[in-house]
C-alpha cells in the first residue's frame, strides 16, 4: 500500500489579488498574468490562478528555484540516523533549507518506491518499473545542468556512475514532445508537480485543492510552454512546500486576507511525517 494518496480537508475560496507593485515582478515568459515575488536570489513565488485558464485545475502555489544559484539535497530519514519521519516543518528546522518540498511515493514502512540517491550513492531502493521521472541535481560533470527534470523513456541514468548526486524517481508527467503521460483517470488529490523549464529552472507547483494528474498536466501543456518537461511527486496528505519564513520582507493577501505567506508556511492544513524529502538552500 502507498502512502500519501489521501486527500487533504482544506480548500481555498477563490479570490483575486492585491497586488503591491514595489515588490511584484512580471514574467510573461512563464504565464501572462503570473506575477512573483523575489524572495531571495534565486528563489521566487506566485500563486497561479489556473482555473482562469484551465476551469478544473485548482489554483496552485508556484517556486520558482534558478539552479545556478540554488543547491539541492535529498533527506532520507533512515540513512540520517532517525528512528521514524518527520513532518516539513520538523525537516526545515532540521536542514536549514530556504525550501523544502515532499519527495516521491513511500511505502506503509516508509520505504522509498524508485531510484534515491544522496551525495552520488543509492539509498537502497530500486529503480520503479513503470514511473519514468527522475528529479536530478548537483552534477559531477560541470557541463551538465545543475537540476533536471530526466525522463527515463528517452534520457539514460547510469545508476553505477551516476551523472548526478541528487535523484528522485517518480511519476513522468508532460514530456518535451508535450505528450501527457499519465491517464486520464485517476483520483482527486493536492499534489506536487516539478518541472524542468526550456531556461533551465526548476518550478515546485502545490495544487490548492483537489485534482487529477492528468488535468493539471493538460493545463500545463496548453497554458504553460516554458515548462520543459514535469514529473509529479507524492500527493494527497504528502504533498507539502515549505518556504524559511525569514525570507519574506513583504505579503500579499488575498481578498479575504488570506496571505501568502501563510500558504508557503504550509499553515493552512496537517502535515504527515515525511520520510523522504528534497531541499533548496543558496550555493
Amino acid at each position: 500500500m502507498i502512502k500519501g494518496h489521501r486527500s487533504s480537508r482544506w480548500s481555498m475560496p477563490g479570490s483575486t489579488y492585491l497586488l503591491v507593485a514595489a515588490c511584484v515582478l512580471p514574467s510573461p515568459s512563464i504565464a501572462e498574468d503570473l506575477s512573483w515575488i523575489q524572495l531571495s536570489d534565486g528563489i521566487r513565488v506566485s500563486v497561479w490562478k489556473a482555473q482562469d485558464q484551465c476551469p478544473i485545475v485548482p489554483r496552485m502555489m508556484v517556486v520558482d528555484l534558478d539552479p545556478e544559484r540554488i543547491s539541492f539535497s535529498v533527506h532520507y530519514y533512515a540513512q540520517e540516523g532517525l528512528s521514524e519521519p518527520l513532518r516539513i516543518d520538523q525537516w526545515q528546522k532540521r536542514t536549514g533549507h530556504h525550501v523544502v518540498f515532499n519527495a516521491g511515493l513511500f511505502r506503509e514502512n516508509f520505504a522509498y518506491l524508485g531510484l534515491l540517491y544522496k551525495n552520488g550513492r543509492p539509498l537502497g531502493s530500486r529503480q520503479h518499473p513503470s514511473w519514468r521521472g527522475l528529479f536530478v541535481a548537483e552534477p559531477s560533470n560541470s557541463g551538465l545542468r545543475k537540476a533536471r527534470v530526466l525522463d527515463l523513456d528517452s534520457e539514460a541514468f547510469d545508476e553505477e556512475r551516476p551523472a548526478y548526486q541528487e535523484a528522485a524517481q517518480a511519476l513522468m508527467l508532460l514530456d518535451r514532445t508535450r505528450k501527457v503521460r499519465v491517464r486520464e483517470t485517476g483520483r482527486y488529490a493536492y499534489q506536487t508537480i516539478v518541472a524542468e523549464t526550456e531556461a533551465g529552472h526548476i518550478l515546485l507547483l502545490k495544487s490548492l485543492g483537489a485534482a487529477r494528474l492528468y488535468d493539471i498536466a493538460q493545463c500545463l501543456k496548453d497554458v504553460l510552454p516554458a515548462v520543459r518537461q514535469a514529473m509529479a511527486m507524492d500527493g494527497g496528505s504528502s504533498s507539502d512546500v515549505r518556504i524559511l519564513e525569514s525570507l519574506w520582507q513583504k505579503d500579499i493577501e488575498t481578498e479575504d486576507r488570506t496571505s501568502w505567506k501563510s500558504l508557503f508556511a504550509g499553515n493552512t492544513g496537517s502535515h504527515i511525517p515525511l520520510p523522504t524529502v528534497i531541499g533548496a538552500s543558496p550555493r
